[in-house]
């Protein structure tokens, strides 16, 4: 214990094993959706099914322990939802590059975001996002899984004129969902520690009596990785046809993190005010917290998965008492694990975790309450950023939006002095893609 206490600080960080434990459990319970989404997708671009899943599983497992042991922080990585789609969906099946294509692309990420690493670039750029992007952004992030949550519930469905509207009530994943909404609810109310986690295994439990749960098995050796080993192809990836595709996983994936971490970091409170400038905060360790999606990112196309991102679900442990590292290694220790119980882990069903997500984004949309709704200049970027977030499904659109507006908006009220430069450079950025590379 007084190991664990030296390296991970669990007392000055008002932790303790039990709790790190604990929320490293429900942060994985959480996220195991996408342990089988993400092999799934990858399937659709024609790669083995069964050598993505064990690739994925070890480098979540590798990046999350990095993350863990190097930065101090309870944050999950793993392959990006978002890219993983772009990749299938629009680099293979749209625009019809090869799979192998795909993984040098992931590869030149990969190794561009090491740069920006080492030069200290995409710190500079997280240090400096104003508060009222940080604000907007964890409070869209929020409602993103707040609507990620209702979705998998089936509480609501897709619509072809009102884009959404209420599901089936009589559904039996709708009913134990909103019972899950309910039980942790009044779990959280009574101050009983792992509600969440309570939460999600009471649900998978009860849906076999409602026949909606299956338990596809228990322990199986990992697939092989063979068929998807060092079989990124670097040459396509220099033609200038690909120049758009490049530039999409880099932009993405940089404000996709730097949105997540900044989320994160409010949820937690692990930022810290900057001498002298109320406005700007400082994210302790930052660089740390940066490299592990870099390297995983390199990882991940000599095994064959897709780029790596900070999950948002992290905020699911740190809700539940997650403050260290410790949590990270304990998820990443989950993530081996998984790798000889797949058919266990794919065994959560969708439903018994949504009512976990809806509750998390409810807990990011609180800090609504710190934005200075008395100045419009901060309030209406802030919410835009909050809105497009979870209406677009794309967190670089939202951003990108609110860092465009507030410098604008500054500038045309005379404030252009509260504006840092490195804003208005992003805003220039953003600009250039949203005109440039609409396929963003």
């Amino acid at each position: 214990m007084s190991v664990l206490n030296r390296w991970f600080h669990l007392k000055e960080n008002q932790s303790s094993l039990k709790n790190e434990l604990l929320a490293g459990l429900t942060s994985f319970s959480t996220l195991s959706y996408a342990l089988l989404l993400i092999p799934l997708i990858l399937s659709d671009a024609g790669m083995d099914f069964g050598a993505v899943m064990t690739a994925t599983l070890i480098t979540a497992g590798v990046s999350t322990l990095l993350m863990g042991l190097l930065a101090n922080y309870p944050f999950v990585l793993a392959p990006g939802l978002a890219l993983t789609v772009y990749f299938t969906y629009v680099v293979v099946l749209a625009k019809g590059h090869s799979w192998q294509t795909g993984l040098g692309v992931v590869l030149i990420g990969g190794v561009l975001f090491l740069i920006l690493n080492i030069l200290g670039i995409r710190q500079l750029i997280i240090q400096t996002i104003p508060s009222a992007i940080r604000i907007g952004t964890t409070a869209g992030l929020g409602l993103f899984l707040a609507l990620i949550g209702l979705k998998n519930a089936g509480i609501i469905v897709s619509h072809p004129k009102t884009f959404l509207t209420y599901g089936d009530p009589t559904a039996p994943s709708t009913i134990l969902a909103v019972i899950g909404l309910i039980v942790i609810s009044v779990l959280m109310i009574f101050r009983i520690r792992g509600a969440l986690f309570l939460g999600i295994v009471s649900l998978w439990l009860l849906g076999f009596l409602f026949g909606v749960s299956e338990f596809k098995g228990f322990v199986s050796l990992p697939a092989s990785i063979a068929p998807t080993f060092f079989q990124f192809d670097l040459r396509s990836v220099f033609d200038l046809h690909l120049l758009d595709v490049v530039i999409a996983f880099l932009f993405v994936a940089l404000f996709d993190t730097s949105a997540v971490l900044i989320g994160l970091a409010e949820e937690g409170n692990f930022l810290k005010k900057c001498p002298g400038n109320k406005k700007r905060c400082i994210y302790p360790r930052i660089s740390e917290a940066l490299l592990p999606d870099s390297l995983g990112s390199i990882l991940a196309s000599f095994l064959g998965t897709t780029t790596l991102s900070i999950y948002m679900e992290s905020a699911t442990g740190i809700s539940v008492g997650g403050r260290t590292g410790l949590t990270s290694v304990v998820v990443a220790f989950c993530f081996f694990l998984a790798l000889f119980f797949t058919p266990f882990v794919s065994s959560i069903p969708f439903f018994a975790t949504a009512p976990a997500l809806i509750i998390v984004g409810g807990m990011m949309v609180r800090g609504l309450g710190k934005l200075n709704w008395a100045a419009p200049s901060e309030w209406i970027p802030a919410f835009v950023t909050l809105i497009l977030i979870p209406l677009t499904g794309d967190i670089a659109v939202g951003i990108g939006v609110g860092f465009i507006l507030l410098p604008l908006i500054k500038l045309l009220t005379g404030k252009m002095r509260e504006v840092h430069f490195v804003t208005w450079i992003l805003a220039l950025l953003f600009l250039l893609k949203f005109a440039l590379l609409p396929l963003f």
